[in-house]
Formats: structure tokens, C-alpha cells, sequence
């Protein structure tokens, strides 16, 4: 496993002035990224609704709108 240093090499970065700083105009270099930044993540919960609950919560919405539909029909009558 090889570990990526990630500050730049003053030498051989564009644009910086010799105590390491930036002069007006120059955009500063970017920062690297660390592949070993952080801990590694095991368990990754899935995205999204689940079956069930996405069951009960339209078979909820088709109830309260087939109650509301016969409610019509009956003030209609």
C-alpha cells in the first residue's frame, strides 16, 4: 500500500513565489486528496423507500381516496 503525500513540491508548483506564497492574479494550487483519508466504511444502508412501508403508504392513500370518493357519491344521491 503506497501513501500519497499531499502537500505539493514547492520546486515544481506553478505560480508560487519563493517563501510559498501567491501572487495577485495567480489562482493557488489545488489541494491533493488522501486515499487513506478516513475509515473504511463497511456497511452502506441502501438508498431509497423500502417495499413495505411504500406498500402501506399507498395503500393508505387509495383508502382515504376511495372514502372520500364514496362520500361524494353518497351527498350526490
Amino acid at each position: 500500500m503506497s501513501h500519497v503525500n499531499p502537500d505539493p513540491e514547492p520546486e515544481r508548483t506553478t505560480g508560487l513565489e519563493p517563501g510559498g506564497g501567491v501572487p495577485p492574479g495567480e489562482t493557488p494550487p489545488a489541494e491533493s486528496s488522501m486515499p487513506e483519508a478516513g475509515p473504511r466504511e463497511t456497511h452502506n444502508p441502501t438508498k431509497g423507500w423500502a417495499k413495505a412501508p411504500l406498500a402501506l403508504i399507498l395503500g393508505l392513500v387509495v383508502l382515504i381516496a376511495a372514502f372520500f370518493l364514496v362520500y361524494a357519491l353518497v351527498l350526490i344521491l
